[in-house]
């Protein structure tokens, strides 16, 4: 693709928000001994930050005992013919205050998987970058 004709768009923080809001399932991103690994998860928005439902095991000790995560959504609008990308980088910590989990067990957050996820995870960014291109599918569209 020819990046002076199709220019890739820098999203500002409140672009990106605003696109992660519109998302339900995110991919996080760990280090588990030096070594990376990517779990997908449904997720919500909480003001500015990213919470999400799991259980014990690798993705949450990675996740809130690591030094760092990234968080990233994709999307595709075919209607425009764009695709954008966000990612987060931050801190995951579990909440664990009984005011905060409350306000957590009110959010619109459903694991999609049988196993039971008690543990609801917040995701607090440092960093929020994003961008937005043209795809090559829409350019085509128009060309038939």
């Amino acid at each position: 693709m020819d990046t002076d004709q199709h220019p890739i768009e820098e999203l500002d923080p409140t672009q990106c928000w605003t696109l992660l809001r519109r998302a339900d399932v995110g991919r996080l991103a760990v280090s588990i001994m030096n070594k990376p690994d990517i779990f997908p998860v449904n997720f919500v928005v909480d003001e500015d930050s990213v919470v999400f439902r799991t259980a014990e095991g690798t993705k949450f000790a990675a996740a809130v005992l690591g030094c760092g995560v990234a968080f990233e959504v994709d999307g595709y609008e075919p209607e425009a013919g764009e695709a954008w990308s966000v990612v987060l980088k931050g801190h995951a910590t579990e909440i664990t205050d009984m005011y905060q989990l409350f306000d957590a067990a009110d959010l619109p957050l459903f694991p999609w998987h049988a196993a039971p996820k008690h543990i609801f995870v917040r995701v607090t960014a440092t960093e929020v970058t994003g961008r937005r291109f043209r795809t090559e599918r829409a350019g085509a569209a128009k060309l038939l």
